[in-house]
């Protein structure tokens, strides 16, 4: 399937386009509907008449943020109109709710009047809380980001602007840092006079670049004092009184170079020619002015950066505007000064000079991240970022007397930013960049089914394994010319006429012939069974991990496994989970697949076993163990061994906050602990829910993903000596590459 495709499914599929509005209070009741409508909404319209402030406590006025466009400068693609342009405002809104939880409405104007554009934008204002303007061509953006600042009181962002001078002048700062050059001091070539390389202009000079030391040029080359083709006000602002008229003479001696004009727009020789530790940000998108490879063949001591994720220090506007207006937004701010863009900039230039997590680490492949040439600015994904951001421009806001509610204890405002931090795609997200860091090999017995194909190639395309398909080569080189996908050159074998079946057949008699398995039907089971074809794969090391199930019964598909790999030492059994992600955490269910009904000693290892493999995904484990009874309320043999199952956890992993047994209802509700069960070492908020029989976990796991929404990923076996893992029949394509994700990292685990 071709790239333009899967943009176009992607965009297509299902609820067309990227964004919804949904409701954030209950309607299912007359009740409902009499309190959100009417009569009851009379009440708080009420109060706003009397008070507009109260717009912010009773509408979602302050987590709204409009995103304006014209369509004259759709990021590359030029002036194609405003309905074309929705998509990538929409896009815009993602981006926001992604990142720092804000609510975006996409509003494309057909209109290139500027004034026009202006007075309909100050007529929305009791609808947002702020406006960013997006892909609005230069010099008009300029005026009308002007005009809007001065007739409205809520914060107007022209992110094309000030988000890319934001990144781009954090990073400035701390290559000088790393050269030892004073900004002051610096001749800084901007090439691209358009409303990116005016603002990045500007807010050098904010920082402290002297104006004699600023060139800014454009097609026509240096924009000089006395010069008239082509100009205008914002132009005539920034010329030089200089005897340089084009871009290779302003690049003599130069020291910085921000680049957002176009591809090659840099050559080799104007590197050459540069100072000594020239700092290039060359931002052209999607090809920068020079590639880093290019400028580094010509200068060993250049410090470059791009717009593109494929190179380091790559300047992304994702790190700035989400949390720009979260801060601005979460203080009412009146508008976005220049006070708060300069704290984006030093608290994005301050984080990458601290000590990058791990986590961080992981979601890059592992790769060593240090502040230096390499690493100038924060990772795009830095969760960070929203911590940092925010509160400093939340702070900017106060200071400078724009914002109209001030944050009165801060530590709790980080508290708050960080519980918007979602955890659903962010766990999964982690894990397979771990897989990425270190792919395996993951064999599918099913390697003639379509999903597994389709997810192969995901696989093969993002890197995460290396899948080995079992099935009829010229059935499987069919289907995949027939779906279109791209395999590259990805392993098939057929068991039927693999060189290895008849050593694994051996193999398999040796293990299983004092347990009624004949050579004749270690053979059979080899050559025609491919679940035992593959765990013999996985046992003798020629794969790392097993991936079945999609067209298989579970136990059908466990069975080979336990036979051929078996059960890790000292285990009663293995044990079975899932991961279930809500839109604001993960939290682990077990056993929910594998045993029917646990004695407590089995309960206990389900226990340790999960609260292991929640640390896996990052997540410290706080374990209930569930019955129907709360701490002795109810004496039945079912709640009597959930209790003996708690003592035996506590025993056997004392460092575990465990408690039970206990009601579900009361291991997540803080009030009810706090009041009735304060000794309880879990305060309402355990994450991982041990359930006392395989029946009532397997329903409520496949009621949560149903009714409630979650995403399961699972089933994780555990307690195997090595990676299996069983899907279901009901796995999408998303499905089986997060469970092939679960498959690496399990594999990088295993040692020896």
């Amino acid at each position: 399937m071709s790239k333009r495709q899967d943009a176009l499914d992607y965009h297509s599929m299902g609820r067309k386009g990227k964004i919804e509005v949904i409701t954030t209070k209950p309607c299912a009741t007359s009740r409902d509907l009499s309190l959100a409508y009417s009569p009851g909404v009379a009440e708080p319209c009420l109060e706003i008449e009397k008070n507009p402030n109260d717009a912010y406590k009773y509408t979602a006025k302050g987590n709204l943020v409009a995103v304006v466009s014209n369509g004259t400068a759709v990021l590359g693609l030029g002036d194609i109109g405003a309905l074309a342009g929705k998509p990538v405002m929409e896009g815009k809104g993602v981006l926001f709710k992604r990142f720092a939880d804000i609510d975006v409405f996409d509003i494309e104007l057909d209109t290139k009047d500027s004034d026009e554009l202006i007075r309909t934008v100050k007529l929305l204002e009791p609808t947002f809380g702020g406006i960013n303007l997006e892909d609005i061509k230069g010099p008009e953006c300029f005026y009308i980001e002007e005009k809007l600042k001065e007739i409205m009181n809520i914060p107007v962002f022209h992110d094309d602007q000030h988000g890319t001078a934001i990144i781009a002048n954090a990073g400035l700062l701390n290559a000088l840092e790393i050269i030892g050059k004073k900004i002051e001091d610096v001749k800084i070539v901007v090439n691209g006079a358009g409303a990116a390389g005016i603002a990045c202009a500007n807010m050098a000079l904010t920082l402290g670049a002297r104006p004699e030391n600023m060139y800014l040029c454009d097609t026509k080359g240096v924009i000089y004092k006395g010069r008239t083709s082509g100009m205008n006000e914002y132009k005539e602002r920034l010329a030089n009184d200089t005897a340089a008229r084009s871009l290779e003479e302003a690049m003599v001696d130069c020291d910085v170079f921000f680049g957002v004009s176009a591809k090659g727009a840099v050559t080799p020789e104007m590197v050459r020619s540069m100072a000594a530790n020239p700092i290039i940000f060359a931002m052209a998108n999607p090809d920068p002015e020079i590639t880093p490879d290019e400028a580094k063949q010509v200068r060993e001591d250049v410090i470059i950066g791009t717009g593109r994720s494929d190179y380091n220090n790559q300047v992304n506007n994702v790190l700035c505007f989400p949390f720009l207006f979260r801060g601005a937004l979460d203080t009412h701010a009146s508008a976005i000064n220049d006070q708060m863009k300069m704290a984006a900039v030093q608290a994005l230039a301050n984080l990458a000079k601290q000590d990058v997590p791990d986590s961080v680490r992981r979601a890059y492949g592992g790769e060593e991240i240090k502040f230096g040439r390499e690493y100038l600015i924060p990772k795009p994904f830095d969760p960070r970022v929203l911590l940092h951001v925010a509160p400093a421009v939340a702070q900017a806001a106060m200071d400078s007397g724009v914002a109209r509610r001030p944050i009165e204890n801060m530590e709790k405002y980080k508290e708050s930013l960080e519980a918007l931090q979602g955890r659903s795609k962010e766990i999964m997200r982690g894990l397979i960049n771990k897989a990425k860091a270190n792919p395996k090999r993951v064999v599918f017995p099913e390697g003639e089914e379509d999903k597994v194909l389709r997810a192969a190639a995901i696989l093969v395309d993002e890197g995460i394994a290396k899948p080995i398909l079992l099935g009829d080569r010229e059935e499987i080189e069919g289907r995949i010319r027939e779906l279109g996908v791209d395999l590259g050159e990805v392993q098939i074998i057929d068991p039927m006429k693999s060189p290895m079946g008849d050593g694994y057949a051996q193999e398999l008699f040796a293990m299983r012939q004092r347990k009624g398995v004949t050579l004749t039907e270690a053979k059979r089971l080899i050559r025609k069974n491919r679940n035992y074809y593959g765990a013999m794969m996985v046992q003798k090391g020629d794969a790392d991990s097993l991936l079945s199930g999609i067209n298989h019964h579970y136990p059908e598909t466990i069975r080979p496994a336990l036979e051929i790999i078996g059960k890790e030492d000292g285990l009663s059994k293995v044990h079975g989970m899932y991961m279930m992600v809500t839109k604001k955490e993960a939290v682990f269910f077990s056993d929910t697949t594998v045993t029917i009904e646990p004695t407590a000693e089995e309960l206990a290892e389900t226990a340790i076993l999960t609260a292991k493999k929640a640390k896996h995904f990052d997540v410290e484990p706080k374990v209930a163990m569930l019955s129907f009874s709360n701490f002795g309320s109810a004496e039945h043999p079912l709640t009597l061994n959930v209790k003996r199952a708690t003592t035996l956890v506590k025993e056997w992993a004392p460092e575990l906050i465990v408690e039970g047994e206990m009601q579900a209802n009361v291991a997540l509700d803080p009030e009810l602990i706090a009041k009735q069960y304060p000794f309880s070492r879990l305060k309402g908020d355990a994450n991982v829910f041990i359930f006392p029989d395989l029946q009532s976990g397997n329903i409520c796991y496949k009621l949560l993903n149903k009714l409630g929404g979650a995403e399961s990923v699972g089933p994780i076996l555990m307690g195997m000596k090595k990676p299996v893992h069983v899907m279901q029949r009901g796995d999408d394509v998303t499905d089986i590459v997060n469970m092939a994700a679960v498959a690496v990292v399990d594999a990088q685990e295993v040692k020896g």
